[in-house]
């Protein structure tokens, strides 16, 4: 394929621009952050120094300055977040309220397709899906390789071979699955990691990325092997992070180790428990490379964030990719609020 760059100069204009915008901006706001306080430094010393001659009392620094100071350093991420999360939220919620063209109020009528269109709901339905399993297995997971490898004589290996996956993108770690996934017909040699073991079994090749709902399961296989390194760190870290006079006292008292696990170890890593938890419930739900690459929500696989995508960019329907990113959205918002009050338990405590 060839490239024009006549053809291409207006795109390669607005990514030129775009690149100096960005660094006019953050090297402004570098440059801001690192003047500005030298200024206020020089100041006070000059203060200091002349009151000290004089024999005039020292300055003491006033509440409102130190207020000012504080705003100056929130300002620019508070002006970020406006752009970047207020304006496109209520604009999201706005369009969402209006048709496929972005023209006309249609009120709730967005959001009435999301809940009787059959194919809408089936997504709704996967979703619940990979929000109730995926916590739950890769935390599940991650948890009994942090017990398992705790003190283990390999443990540093076996950690950094378990935390690999997460070093691969969404995007890398589907393609990688679908070749485990992969099919060829009867008498072909497979290619497939998951079918060559089912042929040497006897068996019968599958297409498993076709078979519904069995799909969506194995979808979800990869984002627990994933996510379930990330899991083990976590745990593993408040596991190491338990006194040792309270196991040794446990131990002195005889507990076997299953007992150990569910009356020391588990009551002890809950606030840990509680974070990957709600970590992998929100990157649950946002799921949209994998499912994307591996099946392009085809085959009754498709998630909210995939169909939000489908419906803003693919079928020009402005309105119900806006109601999708609305309601998912919506769905985000307890599972926070609860980590909120949570850590501030646990700061009270």
């Amino acid at each position: 394929m060839n490239f024009d760059f006549a053809d291409e100069s207006p795109k390669l204009m607005m990514l030129l621009w775009g690149l100096v915008a960005f660094v006019a901006v953050v090297g402004g706001l570098l440059l801001l952050l690192d003047a500005v306080p030298s200024w206020f430094a020089r100041r006070r010393e000059a203060q200091l120094i002349a009151a000290s001659a004089s024999g005039a009392p020292l300055p003491a620094r006033t509440k409102p300055r130190e207020g000012l100071f504080a705003l100056f350093f929130l300002l620019p991420t508070v002006l970020l977040l406006i752009v970047g999360l207020v304006v496109p939220a209520i604009r999201t919620t706005l369009l969402s309220f209006m048709d496929g063209n972005s023209q006309n109020w249609v009120g709730l009528s967005n959001y009435e397709w999301m809940f009787t269109e059959n194919s809408i709901v089936r997504v709704l339905l996967n979703t619940l899906v990979w929000v109730l399993l995926v916590p739950l297995v890769a935390t599940s997971i991650g948890l009994l390789y942090a017990v398992m490898v705790d003190k283990a004589r390999f443990e540093a290996l076996a950690k950094s071979l378990i935390f690999m996956p997460m070093a691969i993108s969404f995007v890398g770690a589907s393609i990688i699955w679908k070749f485990v996934y992969a099919y060829r017909g009867d008498g072909q040699e497979q290619i497939g990691l998951l079918n060559q073991i089912v042929v040497s079994l006897g068996g019968e090749p599958k297409q498993w990325l076709l078979e519904s709902p069995l799909n969506t399961l194995l979808l979800i296989v990869i984002m627990v092997w994933i996510q379930a390194g990330f899991a083990m760190v976590v745990l593993s870290a408040a596991i190491k992070a338990i006194p040792a006079d309270i196991v040794e006292a446990a131990r002195l008292d005889g507990v076997s180790p299953w007992q150990m696990f569910w009356q020391i170890t588990l009551p002890s890593i809950r606030p840990a428990l509680i974070v990957v938890v709600v970590t992998l419930s929100i990157a649950t739900l946002k799921v949209f490379d994998i499912v994307r690459t591996a099946t392009n929500g085809n085959y009754d696989t498709s998630v909210i964030a995939n169909e939000m995508y489908n419906q803003a960019f693919r079928y020009g329907q402005n309105g119900q990719g806006s109601a999708l990113a609305v309601f998912l959205f919506v769905l985000v918002i307890p599972i926070v609020i609860y980590q909120i009050r949570n850590l501030r338990q646990q700061r009270e405590g």
